[in-house]
């Protein structure tokens, strides 16, 4: 498995995490077992958020920590918080120690090794936030820092003011939702493409050495639906495809591998919970595309060249 240091930072981790929003979807054998399986694939960098199931899915993994007595310091745990489901997002003080402290009590365990902020909130105090990180380092409950969904403005007005270097900004990114690229290659046009609705994220986080983590890998839209074996994209599929059966891996394989890639070092966040699934994301991993490939990928998903 590819390994990456996140952010620059001594923590290495997997190309590929292992996001836990669907966990509780499964039972605690069930859980227990997708984990150990994941390890077997050298997969050890798992992915939460204090919303996902409500915290149930902290919970579940919670359970299968404590079943496992020396588990936990063979992972490397991230988790999210900022969003007060159906009311506001929230980024201050409070409410980031509060957060942390009920992620640690669910998991069942002393630190995170990586907390991002979830999404942006418009009423951030950046000076609060700093005391909330320096706060959670101090007391050992959090290692390393990021933020999720955020722009490289947002960005820099929170490194101005916290010494903790941002290690990562998970972004949605995929080869059918893949804005990052089209905005770079279509620069001066009067076209869709050239809309930069981020701005300019990717260079950003490549120029300060932050790792890009990209959810929803296989969706296009928000939540529109996987591109993969999906009609509406036709030539896409065909492509990807031919490919599979060229590497004798899985279309999962090679959509992987084409955002696995860039040379921005970026993570993938998988979504699965099905081991074979995360097995195809894995071999995606180990498969490098030539730069004619990634291309005719991008252009089959109907993207441009100027």
């Amino acid at each position: 498995m590819k390994k990456i240091n996140l952010g620059g930072s001594p923590l290495q981790v997997p190309a590929v995490a292992v996001g836990c929003m669907r966990i509780d979807q499964l039972d605690a054998k069930q859980a227990d077992h997708f984990i150990q399986h994941c390890l077997e694939r050298e997969l050890n960098f798992f992915d939460h958020a204090d919303i996902y199931g409500g915290g149930r899915c902290e919970a579940l993994f919670g359970q299968v920590l404590k079943q496992r007595p020396g588990l936990r310091e063979k992972l490397a745990i991230q988790s999210k918080c900022g969003i007060v489901p159906g009311k506001m997002f929230d980024f201050s003080k409070a409410h980031i120690l509060e957060s942390v402290d009920g992620i640690l009590s669910r998991l069942g365990t002393d630190y995170l090794d990586v907390l991002l902020l979830h999404r942006p909130d418009a009423l951030m105090e950046p000076e609060e936030v700093a005391q909330a990180f320096e706060s959670l380092h101090a007391a050992g409950k959090v290692r390393y820092f990021g933020v999720s969904n955020h722009n490289p403005a947002q960005m820099e007005l929170l490194q101005r003011y916290t010494g903790h270097k941002l290690v990562a900004n998970q972004l949605q990114f995929s080869v059918a939702h893949a804005s990052m690229i089209s905005s770079g290659l279509e620069v001066n046009m009067r076209t869709d493409g050239a809309l930069c609705r981020d701005g300019s994220v990717l260079d950003y986080c490549r120029l300060k050495g932050v790792t890009i983590q990209t959810w929803s890998p296989f969706q296009y839209g928000f939540f529109e639906g996987v591109y993969l074996d999906n009609d509406r994209f036709p030539e896409l599929n065909k492509v990807i495809d031919q490919l599979a059966e060229q590497y004798g891996v899985t279309n999962t394989s090679v959509a992987a591998a084409w955002i696995l890639r860039h040379p921005a070092q970026m993570q993938l966040v998988s979504g699965t919970m099905k081991e074979t699934r995360i097995s195809e994301i894995c071999d995606g991993a180990d498969l490098t595309l030539t730069r004619e490939e990634w291309y005719r990928i991008y252009l089959a998903a109907g993207h441009i060249l100027p």
